[in-house]
């Protein structure tokens, strides 16, 4: 039975669902993990993770397809990336088959919580980990916790995605050898301050240049680039400091073999930001996110396809991976797995 939530009105916001899992790792291994009723989570005061920040989590999603299974987006991917960040920040890696087993067993405990077709919502899955033993010296924490909790979420946007006005930020989001290419807790602190100082200024959200030159575009604070040329071609910025996103990665798949359409990862300078037609910024929340306008300390850079939809090869492109996800397109192999 599906909980009685009022699926169509659903925020993006956290509601507790009842399961989650847990796994803990202690003497150099971990053990074999459960699902618990329990949403808290008691540490020491010197924990690692409160003292020096060693935490790391993947965002995914779980949703109803037409044809009424409970599907999950990539999962090997978040996997993976999650196995990389773990071992940037020194913490012992969590085996991609047994987070994946993981993911199936959480959606599984809190399949009420999974909205039904249509409704536009999705059940968004926090897999995340951090070091839980006291630790007073700089060094990496002994002993971890690997958690993933649920919560049922609206669309990232009511209504319908309205291009973003965004603002070129004073403030650097990762440094040339930093950790802006994994997903660590402390690249998300870090832009706080920035995406409030935005929000104030009157800004959607901002754009990130790379911190060496400050000429060449990297991300926003939660979602990478993704241009369109004035003659089709999608382009994506290159860079090590930036997060390698599911998402963008599965567009510009998306993009070449199923919309036919030349693709380039490729360094962007800011300058050549005004010759492009579309501009999205892309990731699991809100798939693609149209950008109207560009505004670089004063100067505006107005994209072609406007401040009213998103352009027409942002859309199809949009159309296209959902359609994917939905089950309405033939998904390539492996993309879409299913929760039994």
């Amino acid at each position: 039975m599906k909980k009685n939530i009022d699926w169509e009105n659903l925020g993006f916001g956290y509601i507790q669902t009842e399961k989650r899992y847990v796994s803990n790792f202690k003497d150099g291994a971990w053990d074999e993990g459960c699902i618990t009723e329990d949403a808290n989570i008691v540490m020491n005061e010197c924990a690692g993770v409160l003292q020096y920040a060693q935490t790391i989590f993947e965002g995914m999603k779980a949703y109803t397809t037409e044809d009424g299974h409970i599907v999950v987006f990539r999962p090997d991917l978040n996997a993976q990336r999650m196995l990389d960040s773990a071992a940037r920040l020194e913490m012992p890696q969590f085996p991609a088959d047994r987070f994946v087993d993981a993911v199936e067993q959480v959606v599984k405990a809190n399949e009420a919580y999974v909205p039904p077709y249509g409704s536009g919502a999705t059940l968004y899955i926090r897999p995340y980990m951090f070091g839980i033993n006291p630790v007073i010296g700089v060094k990496p924490a002994d002993e971890y916790q690997f958690r993933i909790f649920t919560t049922p979420v609206g669309p990232y946007f009511k209504g319908g995605a309205k291009p973003l006005t965004i603002c070129v930020s004073d403030f650097d989001r990762a440094a040339p050898h930093g950790t802006g290419h994994i997903k660590a807790g402390l690249n998300y602190a870090m832009s706080l301050h920035a995406i409030v100082t935005a929000h104030a200024n009157g800004f959607d959200e901002n754009m990130y240049l790379d911190s060496a030159t400050r000429t060449k575009v990297e991300e926003t604070g939660g979602a990478n680039f993704l241009f369109v040329t004035k003659d089709n071609k999608i382009v994506t910025p290159k860079s090590h400091t930036i997060l390698p996103s599911i998402t963008r990665r599965s567009l510009m798949h998306v993009a070449e073999h199923y919309l036919g359409l030349e693709v380039e990862e490729r360094e962007v300078f800011f300058d050549e930001v005004k010759d492009f037609a579309e501009c999205g910024l892309c990731g699991t929340a809100a798939v693609i996110s149209p950008v109207g306008k560009i505004v670089d300390h004063g100067k505006e850079i107005c994209m072609p396809s406007g401040m009213e939809k998103m352009g027409p090869i942002t859309q199809k492109l949009y159309d296209t991976l959902t359609g994917i996800q939905m089950g309405h397109l033939e998904a390539p192999e492996g993309w879409i797995h299913v929760i039994e």
